[in-house]
């Protein structure tokens, strides 16, 4: 993609802080962290979402990932790290490594309740499109 900055920053028209690299993936420190450390991790072909990228690419970045989750924790000394996959900000598949201590008061989304039916209606729906 030619205006994604992600992809810019893979072909290094942009700078960043990297944190791993291999001919697949990059991962580097997000420029507006949650926490210092936080971490994205992309794969170096385009893909606008998850579900577009095949499945030895989706689960490489996720065993690159556990790798760097081990990496972090040890070496930043943080209770754990907590992964998001997102991509509504910027339209390439990446995975959000975000280091946290569990008394860091870091607030996470807010949730919902089902209401009545509704969650065994949401469940029909998915299986249906399974």
């Amino acid at each position: 993609m030619e205006n994604c900055i992600f992809c810019k920053i893979i072909k290094k028209e942009i700078p960043a802080t990297v944190v791993y690299e291999d001919e697949n993936f990059l991962a580097f420190l997000d420029i507006n962290p949650v926490s210092l450390g936080h971490t994205l991790v992309v794969p170096k072909k385009h893909f606008t979402w998850m579900q577009e990228a095949d499945d030895t690419i989706v689960g490489e970045v996720f065993q690159l990932s556990k790798k760097l989750i081990i990496a972090i924790k040890n070496g930043i000394k943080c209770d754990y790290v907590q992964v998001s996959v997102v991509g509504k900000d910027i339209p390439h598949f990446h995975i959000h490594l975000i280091p946290r201590n569990l008394e860091d008061n870091l607030h996470d989304s807010s949730t919902k309740k089902y209401k009545d039916e509704e969650g065994e209606e949401i469940v029909k729906k998915i299986i249906a499109a399974f």
